[in-house]
């Protein structure tokens, strides 16, 4: 089994698991343990990783960290551990003690499911406040396992991770920043793009209408992005699904070609996104869609009775979403575009949820 396969094999055990994990030692047992073990390092050989090593400081004796990784006889990567339900934020000052009393480059906060990795970019031999790599084993990116895999006892080296942490970090920071921009943008923010396109002056109404028109179109931009997106993605990957799709649907006298139904491809966009929101409920080939006189539906396994949401596009002015409740009953919300129907993700797989 390659590292990637390992990895993402620890990440689908976590949910069945974590129930069962009353303590730290549990956790690190069930969790931590084998990831370290996916690093290529022997958890049962203390010449690779010791448990408990002593981390003196000053006159405090007797402090341990949970693991360090060692290389010829020194810690290269000291890991504390928590429980998995522990909140991680409280605990950062406790490794940061022992980072700077040891002489090992790496230290790594972890409560089995959220991995942060710090060393010293600010100031030599003190841990910086903030990690340069931060993995939710819950929510695995692909880079991150890249990343991550520069810690494998075969790849590692001091100098190929530094020379990338401060990259990381300061994307991270960037990321962190944007993210808050794009949810609530500041004025600086709103007159920089503002100033761009308005040439009258920047007045404290001027900036207030700026600032819902500048969030409103980075959020069109965004999903814009991501639906195109997706319809390639889905077109070049899924057609064949499609097409058995098509080949087992039967349609009534009602559906039939001649009676003036015509899918329209705005139609058949809303049903990318709704089938991209359910991919993780649902595997994609049983999300379907049906279109009526009346409305665009979409259901699971081609069953009516597994309706997730039907689409009212019809006048074009007064486009709707109906999404089916627990009652069968259709909750209305409107839509000014294609793309609010991101903004309906959660009630979308909600009401998907039920037909598990």
């Amino acid at each position: 089994m390659d590292f990637k396969d390992s990895i993402k094999q620890i990440s689908e055990r976590i949910d069945t698991l974590k129930a069962n994990l009353p303590t730290e030692e549990a956790t690190k047992t069930a969790l931590i343990m084998p990831f370290i073990n996916a690093l290529g390092y022997d958890v049962f050989n203390p010449l690779e990783v010791l448990p408990e090593m002593c981390c003196d400081i000053g006159t405090k004796k007797g402090e341990k960290i949970d693991y360090a990784i060692m290389r010829d006889g020194e810690p290269i990567i000291l890991i504390e551990c928590k429980h998995w339900e522990q909140d991680l934020n409280l605990h950062d000052n406790q490794l940061l003690r022992y980072f700077n009393v040891s002489k090992a480059k790496f230290g790594v906060l972890t409560n089995g499911i959220t991995y942060r990795f710090y060393t010293d970019l600010s100031e030599p031999n003190i841990m910086d406040d903030k990690p340069f790599l931060e993995i939710n084993m819950l929510d695995l990116k692909d880079t991150q396992i890249e990343e991550l895999k520069k810690f494998h006892k075969s790849y590692f080296d001091v100098d190929m991770i530094l020379s990338s942490a401060s990259e990381l970090k300061y994307m991270g920071e960037l990321r962190t920043v944007i993210g808050k921009e794009f949810t609530t943008p500041s004025p600086d923010f709103v007159r920089f793009f503002g100033k761009q396109v308005y040439d009258g002056v920047f007045t404290p109404k001027v900036l207030e209408q700026f600032s819902t028109l500048v969030k409103r179109t980075i959020n069109n931009y965004v999903s814009d992005i991501i639906s195109d997106r997706l319809k390639a993605a889905i077109k070049d990957e899924e057609q064949p699904a499609e097409q058995n799709i098509t080949t087992v649907q039967q349609p009534t006298d009602e559906e039939q070609p001649d009676n003036g139904i015509v899918t329209t491809a705005e139609e058949l966009e809303a049903f990318y996104i709704v089938k991209s929101l359910l991919r993780n409920v649902f595997p994609v080939e049983r999300i379907t869609y049906k279109d009526t006189r009346s409305y665009f539906g979409v259901s699971i396994d081609n069953n009516v009775r597994k309706t997730v949401c039907r689409f009212y596009f019809d006048p074009p002015t007064r486009k709707r979403l109906a999404i089916i409740d627990e009652n069968k009953s259709e909750k209305m919300y409107k839509l000014n575009s294609i793309n609010d129907i991101y903004n309906y993700a959660d009630t979308l797989i909600e009401a998907a949820n039920k037909y598990l």
